[in-house]
């Protein structure tokens, strides 16, 4: 998934300023829709359709994540061009323009078993904002019915009395296999805020966790390590409130400075079906690292905590972290026909899977060393 990332700071009640041009056929209707989640967060839905007013102004709450979601999924968005800038709260400026990526690369797979998905954008993470202009110039099949746009604030997240970390070296409850590498120490969803009334109460399995797929979420890695939490519960709020998911897509994240954080609900040491990488969320785990790397590569901390992430979560069914496997594709929206059973490496990039840059060349260019590593913790 491709997630970029702007400034903000802290702001109270705002106007968010959506413009039409003669080539922005999209303004927003009159009544935003908002839902809430814990903590005072927010995601508030804006209808865009075609309109000959040039500019409407609209009363929002402060948001720190924006992205287009629209009723079908099947819908394909190619050729259309949507671009953002938003006015920072902390400084009372706009941005430059930032280009949506209109193509999806994550969703869940059909055994997902979820109605009401959307079709969408990938996310842009803002920080703290108070208004925003969008642009959209309709590619040769038109804009697809139930276009909006969608607003999130993360809020300050949901109070638990659950452990907020796993602390590392604590084996599973079960039969050890050979080769298993420690735990990790890692953020469970209390201690990044999840709402839990969020997402869906039951949870999906799949059979043997055989490969790990590493992503980048498209994000500045300039940013305070304190301030991955919010970005995350953001990140959960879109997948679920703005996408129809069942749960935020990935298994695990990583920021910057090397914390694991618990990703999809269901049990860390389970094979948690995911939604990060289509045709392939089967027998497989996502693990997105909070940053870009399209062409920097990522801090060795990062790097370090994918390594571990990656060793234990193989290694609990016997995986060799440096070694290959078969997944069979369940999409033809992927870069294998639904069916075909193709060979991965066991840790791999989502674009060995999916057509898209991800995890970007930076972090792709160090899978060897991932690999390598995450094979020494498992004592191979």
């Amino acid at each position: 998934m491709r997630i970029s990332l702007l400034a903000g700071a802290a702001t109270s009640c705002i106007a968010v300023l959506l413009l039409q041009s003669t080539a922005v056929p999209a303004v927003a209707e009159p009544v935003p829709a908002e839902q809430t989640s814990a903590g005072g967060g927010t995601v508030t839905s804006l209808s865009l359709t075609s309109a000959e007013h040039s500019v409407t102004k609209r009363t929002t709450k402060p948001f720190s994540l924006i992205g287009v979601s629209w009723d079908d999924p099947r819908q394909s968005l190619a050729g259309t061009s949507i671009r953002v800038r938003t006015h920072r709260a902390s400084t009372g400026t706009w941005t430059d323009w930032h280009q949506l990526a209109v193509e999806g690369e994550d969703a869940p797979d059909e055994r997902d078993g979820r109605s009401g998905i959307r079709g969408s954008t990938a996310p842009l993470w803002t920080g703290r904002s108070d208004g925003v202009t969008i642009e959209v110039t309709p590619g040769p099949n038109g804009l697809p019915a139930g276009l909006r746009a969608e607003l999130v604030d993360p809020g300050k997240g949901a109070a638990s009395s659950a452990p907020r970390t796993l602390p590392a070296g604590t084996a599973a409850a079960r039969l050890p296999q050979d080769h298993e590498a420690p735990r990790p120490g890692i953020v469970t969803r209390a201690g990044w805020g999840a709402d839990e009334s969020l997402r869906d109460p039951g949870f999906v399995y799949t059979g043997t966790v055989k490969a790990v797929f590493v992503h980048h979420t498209d994000t500045t890695t300039d940013y305070a390590c304190g301030d991955a939490p919010q970005m995350i519960r953001a990140i959960y709020q879109y997948h679920v409130q703005s996408n129809g998911w069942r749960d935020i897509g990935y298994n695990f994240l990583v920021d910057r400075c090397g914390t694991i954080y618990e990703g999809r609900a269901g049990g860390v040491a389970q094979p948690v079906l995911g939604a990060h990488t289509l045709g392939f969320n089967t027998d497989s785990a996502g693990v997105a690292a909070l940053g870009t790397f399209t062409t920097d590569g990522p801090p060795q901390d990062l790097v370090d905590g994918v390594s571990k992430i990656a060793a234990w979560k193989l290694g609990l069914t016997g995986q060799d972290a440096a070694g290959h496997t078969n997944l069979t594709s369940g999409s033809s929206q992927s870069r294998y026909p639904k069916g075909t059973v193709v060979s991965f490496d066991t840790v791999s990039g989502h674009r060995d899977a999916f057509a898209t840059e991800c995890p970007g060349d930076g972090l792709y260019d160090r899978l060897g060393d991932i690999r390598s590593w995450a094979a020494h913790l498992q004592g191979r």
